[in-house]
């Protein structure tokens, strides 16, 4: 009976993505017919219109042509600036896993480097299989790179006088129409912003996380969880619609994934942290945390300088267009938020526990990145360094919390980092977005405004997302994380938590020419 379930899932899922293949917008798998004269109307204030373009074409053929090679141009310029970036977030990958792994015990150092690893294989699969489709399927072009158009499948629902969109219905195995040049770069680009949120868990649940239960977590969350959200956000879906259906501001606005990445990674990892437990020995019988220090704090140290780096592909390369000049901006606002958020977060341990805290100022580091995601390319360099210095200060408060009052065994603080800090980069756009940019973002006209700069509805409308993310994300993995649990159990056994997970989980132990201490 399951294999034939299985077998129609697969029907199902290979037909809608081979669906409409005759209706629908032709692809360019060569990319040789994308990126025209077309593409240069609107490029600057002397480009030629449309119409002068078509009746050059009639007078001037050379000349049109010429136009023709310039969209294409300007297109590849565009491409080549986001699968650079795409690179660049690809190895985020490898920061991820040594600041968790440096951070953890070194008994389980193989096993989270092993999860780290593999979620990018499991991840790109699930992603591949149907999280690409759910989410950009309905899109319906990317004008910056000259096509798209074939994903034009968004399903939608009819509330209200209103159209809601809540996930795409082209993409799926990447086949059929979406054999398309464009099609194909957008997945890369995408593919390793899913993949980000994806090993944010990884981090709150290590040490004790099966990796069985792990290995259908990432598929699930690559192709079911982050896709419907992202959808709803960058996807064409119903909360970017917010502006042009309800005038609240330009809808929820997520430059490069405040919510979309960080928030979604962060809260999947408050709930399955709550459900997995703390690890053993880390609170005492009245209650208070026992401190387990990481093994590798160089390592860890490290892999925040890695993420950082690859940061700069995150939000500047959420422009999609090298094109773009707004690029050197979201650069600097990037550098100098990461920068704040390491030294409030420094400053903040010296004066409260006498000393700075090395791990809690990369952590703050990371934060400001994190805070600074959604609104980077909206606010000017004073209001980076705020969001960025708020972001480390809210780190240190956050872990404290977490641990102290909610009880929840986090070893790297994913939650506080990426979960918390995700919600305040969405309300700071909210605060801070000075009105420079952003014209026609979500299709609303006038550039993005936030409280601060007259428009109160923006802040709305990111309060909006917030909730939906918490409420939506976490009703979603609890139910998932509680069914998972009762079919394949969601945590090793006592005795081999005590000894370590690497050989029992891995068959790897990264350190065998060592003792390593089981406590």
């Amino acid at each position: 009976m399951k294999k034939k379930l299985l077998a129609i899932l697969l029907l199902f899922l290979l037909v809608a993505g081979h669906a409409a293949i005759l209706c629908a917008a032709t692809p360019d798998p060569s990319g040789a017919r994308t990126g025209q004269a077309s593409d240069i109307v609107g490029a600057s204030p002397n480009a030629p219109t449309a119409k002068e373009l078509e009746e050059l074409g009639k007078t001037e053929p050379l000349a049109a042509k010429v136009a023709d090679v310039a969209g294409h141009n300007r297109v590849a310029i565009n491409f080549a600036w986001m699968l650079v970036c795409g690179f660049l977030v690809m190895f985020m990958q490898a920061g991820f896993a040594m600041a968790e792994t440096g951070f953890t015990r070194a008994k389980n150092a193989g096993h989270t480097m092993a999860m780290n690893f593999m979620i990018y294989a499991i991840g790109m699969l699930g992603y591949w299989i149907s999280g690409f489709a759910l989410q950009m399927g309905g899109v319906g072009g990317v004008g910056v790179l000259g096509g798209g158009g074939v994903l034009n499948g968004e399903f939608s629902i009819h509330l209200f006088g209103k159209d809601f969109g809540l996930f795409g219905t082209k993409g799926f195995f990447l086949s059929g129409v979406s054999y398309d040049a464009v099609v194909f770069a957008l997945f890369l680009f995408q593919m390793v912003f899913m993949d980000t949120t994806a090993t944010i868990p990884t981090g709150a649940m290590a040490e004790r996380w099966t990796f069985k239960s792990f290995v259908i977590y990432g598929f699930f969350i690559a192709g079911i969880v982050y896709p419907l959200y992202a959808n709803w956000v960058w996807g064409g879906g119903w909360l970017s619609a917010l502006g042009r259906n309800f005038g609240l501001g330009h809808g929820a606005v997520d430059f490069a994934g405040s919510s979309v990445v960080h928030m979604t990674g962060g809260v999947a990892a408050l709930v399955g942290a709550a459900i997995l437990g703390p690890r053993l020995g880390k609170f005492k019988t009245d209650g208070s945390p026992v401190a387990i220090p990481g093994h590798d704090i160089p390592m860890a140290i490290v892999g925040c300088f890695i993420l950082a780096f690859g940061w700069f592909g995150f939000n500047a390369g959420s422009t999609l267009a090298g094109g773009d000049l707004r690029i050197g901006v979201i650069a600097v606002n990037t550098m100098l938020a990461s920068a704040a958020g390491a030294f409030s977060a420094a400053l903040y341990m010296w004066v409260r526990y006498g000393k700075p805290d090395i791990s809690m100022s990369a952590n703050g580091l990371l934060a400001g990145l994190v805070a600074i995601t959604a609104p980077c390319a909206f606010v000017n360099s004073v209001a980076a360094v705020v969001i960025g210095a708020v972001a480390g200060i809210i780190l240190c408060l956050a872990v404290v919390f977490v641990e102290s009052r909610l009880k929840i065994d986090d070893p790297v603080g994913a939650v506080s980092v990426h979960g918390i800090n995700g919600a305040w980069g969405m309300l700071a756009l909210g605060l801070f977005a000075d009105g420079t940019y952003g014209d026609g973002f979500n299709g609303v006209s006038g550039a993005v405004r936030g409280l601060f700069y007259g428009d109160a509805s923006q802040l709305l409308a990111q309060l909006v997302a917030v909730c939906v993310n918490f409420v939506f994300v976490g009703a979603l993995m609890f139910a998932f994380f509680k069914i998972l649990n009762a079919v394949v159990p969601l945590r090793v056994p006592r005795d081999q938590e005590m000894e370590g997970l690497d050989m029992h989980e891995v068959a790897v132990t990264a350190y065998p020419d060592f003792t390593i201490r089981q406590s």
